[in-house]
């Protein structure tokens, strides 16, 4: 399969939806200029202090967790694949005066050249629906361990693969993921932001573009949680934090979600507790 052209494709799809997800982020500059963080508990506990740390933020999107770990006293260099979201970060770095180095790259190109470049980082980071981008495991895995420092830290929050045997309605509609297998989505990368309701737009919610359409199509990559863990370990990064949670940060993926303080989705009543996102914490001996 040529994960090449995949990965291309997605790089258009995310060009084509950025406009769109901005469109719903209210005055964010000024929320981050007047101290407002976009992250979450989860991650801030797992990350802990970053004063004086360089940090590389990767599938950083638009910036705004970027910044935020700015404001924590980190070093961050963010790196993502989509032209107009890092066009965003950077106009987001200049309109909140909060200063970041944002890089517009494939995640495993610029893992490579950071390597041979010897560019090291006490923290690589990365959260929320960034794995099921990645058609290589193993190699993401590599190019993490490779560009840390003896001692440093890989932090990931991701939604829980589990989830995606049920269908919107709750439904038990697939298998659990595995293998990294394509899966196209003719839709495109969908506005999430607005679907979303205020969940992802601490700076407050504006109602923004309408009844998006993504004229770009993309792939998805199916993995399992297991396979996640194996990758890193493989990779020579011990594994010190694996925390499953019951409840999602900010976007509601199914029917009738509750949201609960600091904008947690849980299940409606009558359905079960399921995991809905997980976090891991690596170490480099």
């Amino acid at each position: 399969m040529d994960h090449e052209r995949l990965r291309e494709q997605n790089r258009l799809s995310w060009n084509a939806v950025v406009g769109a997800h901005e469109s719903h982020r209210g005055d964010l500059a000024g929320f981050l200029r007047e101290g407002g963080s976009t992250l979450f508990p989860e991650e801030l506990a797992l990350l802990g202090d970053l004063r004086g740390k360089t940090l590389a933020h990767l599938q950083c999107n638009s910036g705004g967790d970027s910044l935020s770990l700015v404001s924590l006293g980190a070093r961050v260099t963010g790196v993502d694949i989509s032209d107009e979201a890092i066009s965003s970060a950077r106009r987001l770095s200049r309109e909140s005066g909060i200063s970041a180095d944002f890089v517009r790259a494939d995640v495993y190109d610029w893992l490579g050249e950071a390597a041979r470049e010897e560019r090291r980082f006490d923290v690589v980071f990365s959260s929320y629906g960034v794995v099921c981008w990645l058609p290589d495991l193993n190699s993401w895995a590599r190019g993490i361990a490779a560009v840390l420092r003896p001692g440093g830290r890989f932090v990931l929050v991701d939604f829980h693969p589990v989830a995606e045997i049920f269908d919107e309605s709750w439904n038990l509609s697939g298998s659990y993921p595995s293998d990294g297998e394509a899966r196209l989505l003719g839709e495109g990368v969908g506005d999430y932001v607005g679907e979303s309701g205020g969940g992802l737009t601490p700076a407050g919610f504006v109602e923004g573009v309408r009844n998006f359409g993504n004229p770009e199509r993309c792939h998805l990559f199916s993995w399992g949680l297991g396979e996640v863990v194996t990758a890193l370990a493989g990779a020579g990064l011990r594994i010190t934090t694996l925390e499953e949670y019951a409840y999602s940060n900010g976007e509601r993926h199914f029917a009738g979600m509750r949201e609960l303080p600091g904008r947690r989705m849980v299940p409606p009543d009558g359905v079960p507790a399921v995991p809905l996102m997980y976090a891991i914490q690596a170490e480099k001996d």
